[in-house]
């Protein structure tokens, strides 16, 4: 057992070990570390960090399932997703009070979370349309030319905490319908949320090695990037450790994807409706604690209109609830991001913002050995600040007030992410204008959180994204699979002898 985690405290449930070959494995000889609840302190489970051993077993299970589960017909595949969409579907609620209970979020979100995810399912769930091929009969003289996509065959997918049911969700369904097998490290602070859907895979009737679940630390993380049979890796993360999956992947020769880190601007016009743009911004400044890729860290007031749309911001945000029976939003993920996203809070005057809103007091409330942090509400932010330089990951509120159009454009474009972005306006011009210049990858017009439907593809621009490929919809598809293009010429058969007729008796 780690430092981290003390002898003399109590698991309120079982250890939570590694999922490989359809059974749970705990060597003994993996230390451990402590999963708490960020609600209350207390702690939940313990987790094993993954040895290279145990990586290699876990990678060495998946391979050897991809000998037949590459090879199996697509409307069996999709039998096993259809199962797998019904269970899925009928026990949302149970896995949604386990991301509660692991990650703090309150059930509604986590129950979001699912349904966001199940929606990779189902798209999942269409794999024989999306794998057909192409031809063309006489390309050229007696020449057909025929192109179809096969997969990988075993594939790593590393997951953040912050959607620990979606974003495995975003991944595996595609992974397995296209044929490849997987091994997915979660993240080491709410693991329990992957073992769960492994299980659950198994129950559809999945053949056991094709969903594999290795536990641990930056370990096992290199262990699947310079894993020799690991094909490719799917990650969501931090930008920096984006980057870091990203050249410790492709210099192994992997194919990657890794969508990082944002600082997503809400622009809202001054023809905009300021009440929409009000609420648009608290749900999506503090909905699930601000702990999401998509949030709305930054709105950028143009215009005459920021005291109004600051106020009543500031109005939502103070009427926001931490406790009671149905809360707005949890905790953070532990008391280490609580204090990191308070430092930042901390520094916000001392750098020129005004603190409309003050959320620190939930820090040092009865709460405080939990992770709790009150919405907090940042005016007169300035791009020379950290507070706005920074990713904050937390439920930390920015507004740029800026004087034109082209003013709020120009600071969303030298911004160095482009995940999301989104416009408030009664002017579709001025919309379709942002839609063509703005540099991001997802844009959202009147809508604050622009996700994909899953038959879209999900990822952003410059320091989001690190390769080519974008989660889920079509990309994703393509990203599992590669391509082979047949070319064939089959003569005339009376050339070469053929009778084509009734057989004669010679």
């Amino acid at each position: 057992m780690t430092e981290s985690s003390s002898a003399t405290r109590t698991l309120s449930t079982a250890a939570t070990g590694h999922w490989i070959g359809g059974e749970t494995v705990t060597p003994a000889a993996e230390p451990s570390i402590a999963v708490d609840s960020p609600t209350t302190g207390e702690l939940i489970t313990e987790i094993p960090l993954a040895s290279q051993e145990t990586v290699d077993h876990a990678v060495a299970t998946a391979k050897e399932a991809f000998s037949s589960w590459g090879s199996i017909s697509l409307s069996k595949r999709t039998q096993i997703i259809f199962r797998y969409r019904e269970l899925l579907n009928a026990r949302k609620g149970e896995l949604a009070q386990i991301i509660s209970r692991e990650h703090g979020k309150v059930f509604s979100d986590a129950l979001g979370e699912v349904q966001r995810g199940l929606e990779v399912v189902e798209f999942a769930c269409g794999i024989p349309h999306l794998l057909k091929g192409s031809q063309s009969v006489n390309a050229s003289t007696d020449v057909d030319v025929h192109s179809a996509r096969h997969p990988l065959g075993p594939v790593a997918i590393i997951t953040p905490f912050n959607f620990p049911a979606m974003v495995p969700m975003w991944f595996t369904p595609l992974a397995v319908a296209t044929g490849n097998t997987v091994v997915i490290k979660p993240s080491e602070k709410d693991p329990s949320a992957v073992n769960w859907q492994a299980e659950l895979w198994k129950e559809a009737g999945l053949p056991d090695g094709v969903v594999n679940v290795l536990h641990g630390d930056k370990g096992a993380v290199d262990g699947l990037l310079n894993h020799p049979d690991i094909e490719a890796v799917s990650f969501v993360g931090s930008t920096p450790v984006a980057q870091y999956v990203y050249e410790t992947g492709t210099a192994a020769g992997k194919r990657v994807q890794a969508l990082g880190g944002a600082k997503n601007h809400m622009m809202v016009l001054p023809d905009a409706n300021l009440d929409r743009a009000a609420d648009s911004a608290v749900s999506a400044g503090y909905g699930s604690a601000g702990e999401r890729c998509m949030a709305i860290s930054v709105v950028v007031a143009v215009g005459d209109i920021a005291d109004e749309l600051v106020a009543k911001i500031a109005e939502r945000t103070r009427g926001l609830r931490l406790d009671g029976d149905n809360p707005d939003l949890g905790p953070l993920i532990n008391r280490a991001h609580r204090d990191k996203v308070r430092s930042y809070v901390d520094g916000a005057e001392s750098e020129g913002a005004s603190l409309v809103v003050d959320g620190r007091s939930w820090a040092e409330s009865d709460k405080a050995e939990a992770a709790y942090l009150g919405p907090t509400l940042l005016d007169h932010v300035g791009p020379q600040m950290k507070s706005y330089q920074d990713e904050i990951f937390g439920p930390v509120l920015s507004v740029v007030r800026a004087e034109t159009y082209h003013e709020a454009l120009e600071l969303i474009n030298s911004n160095p992410y482009g995940n999301g972005t989104a416009i408030f306006t009664r002017d579709g011009a001025a919309a379709r204008r942002f839609e063509m210049e703005v540099t991001v990858g997802m844009i959202g017009v009147n809508v604050p959180i622009p996700v994909p439907m899953a038959y879209y593809s999900f990822g952003g621009w410059k320091n989001s994204l690190f390769g080519d490929s974008h989660a889920h919809g079509a990309e994703g598809v393509n990203f599992y699979t590669r391509g082979k293009v047949v070319t064939a010429r089959w003569g005339d058969p009376s050339e070469d002898g053929m009778q084509l007729g009734f057989p004669q008796n010679d």
